[in-house]
């Protein structure tokens, strides 16, 4: 490979490196959804809005903040993606810098040879030794000789396998350069789904009065907790005792003293979560590592029955597996539920379970 076009590729893959930092493209603002009109009602009446609804806008709020977090969960894993093919793009450019080092030592190498047969009169070390006349030089050189031609071979394998090394690197970064690229436009696709969708459940509650603010929250409340008595009523956790392991409950009491830190899609604290950040870091905090995504958390830890749950165990919400909580106990989980609210705790029957996954199994 040529040095000069290695010495190019080395340098720009650096210089890019100065890139990977930098900020997304600004979004537009999106246009939310409409509300549901009022209902219609005497001059100066307090009530725009029947419990009929406002239940619809509670489910249209629902929706778009589950369909935020899933573009969250998007965001996230391509956030991820993004510093690991970073930290790829790092090592094969510092490999592409120590290979073309390489050569050049090699090649030096190479050129100490040569000088050393042009100050031998230009003969190869086998023909110097065959015009010998001195036996017992001929069989000390013999071994020399050998030598040399080992040496020579393997200089030259060494220098072919590292040109063919450096070659493999510069394309590798580039391969990886373009994964990069690719994964920052999802990032920013992701970025603009969630941004429309929080504003426009924004937009619908900011259209209420603050007495049907209040009658929001409560219809909210009201749901969890018909919910959540239906799903203990169906004896899903009858047979449920399960203690904690010794991991789970340093996860557990690490999520617990979140409590009333606010959700902000993307934060894996210390002074706000999402769902899945709350849960990551709470089993980092148990040394315990796991996917950050709450989608990669339902794919890759192992699965377990309801039945087995035990408090320190990650329940999984919502058919796209979208939202996640940890289980702490008694039919409750710890959890960051979405922007405009703060981890609490709530029945871990109040959304639609997916399935439970344990992360120390």
């Amino acid at each position: 490979m040529n040095r000069r076009h290695c010495a190019t590729a080395a340098i720009t893959l650096v210089c890019a490196l100065a890139l990977l930092t930098s900020t997304g493209q600004a979004m537009a603002a999106p246009v939310p959804e409409p509300a549901p009109s009022p209902s219609s009602s005497p001059a100066g009446s307090p009530a725009r809005y029947s419990n009929a609804d406002l239940e619809k806008v509670r489910e249209q709020i629902d929706t778009l903040y589950r369909k935020a977090g899933a573009a969250t969960d998007a965001y996230n894993l391509a956030e991820e993606q993004t510093k690991k093919q970073s930290g790829e793009i790092v090592k094969l450019a510092k490999a592409i810098v120590d290979g073309q080092a390489r050569i050049a030592a090699l090649k030096d190498r190479a050129g100490a040879q040569a000088r050393e047969q042009y100050r031998n009169g230009g003969l190869p070390p086998g023909a110097q030794l065959a015009l010998s006349n001195d036996p017992k030089l001929f069989l000390d050189g013999l071994n020399k000789v050998r030598q040399s031609q080992h040496a020579s071979k393997s200089l030259l394998a060494d220098l072919n396998q590292t040109q063919e090394d450096l070659e493999t690197y510069t394309q590798d970064a580039s391969a990886n350069w373009e994964k990069l690229e690719t994964t920052r436009v999802k990032q920013a696709k992701a970025k603009k789904k969630i941004n429309a969708r929080i504003k426009a459940a924004e937009k619908l509650e900011s259209q209420l009065e603050e007495k049907e603010r209040v009658r929001l929250r409560q219809l909210e409340r009201d749901a969890a907790d018909k919910a959540q008595t239906a799903w203990l009523s169906s004896g899903a956790i009858k047979d449920v005792s399960g203690e904690a392991s010794e991991g789970g409950a340093a996860a557990v009491a690490f999520a617990t003293a979140q409590i009333g830190k606010p959700y902000v899609w993307g934060a894996e604290g210390p002074g706000s979560y999402d769902c899945s950040g709350l849960t990551s870091q709470a089993w980092l905090a148990a040394k315990r590592p796991i996917p950050r995504t709450s989608q990669e958390q339902w794919r890759l830890l192992p699965r377990i029955d309801i039945q087995d749950m035990r408090p320190g165990d990650l329940i999984i919400y919502h058919a796209d597996a979208s939202h996640v909580g940890m289980y702490v106990g008694d039919g409750t989980i710890v959890h960051s539920p979405r922007p405009g609210r703060n981890v609490t705790l709530a029945g871990a029957g109040s959304m639609k379970i997916l399935g439970v996954v344990r992360p120390d199994k």
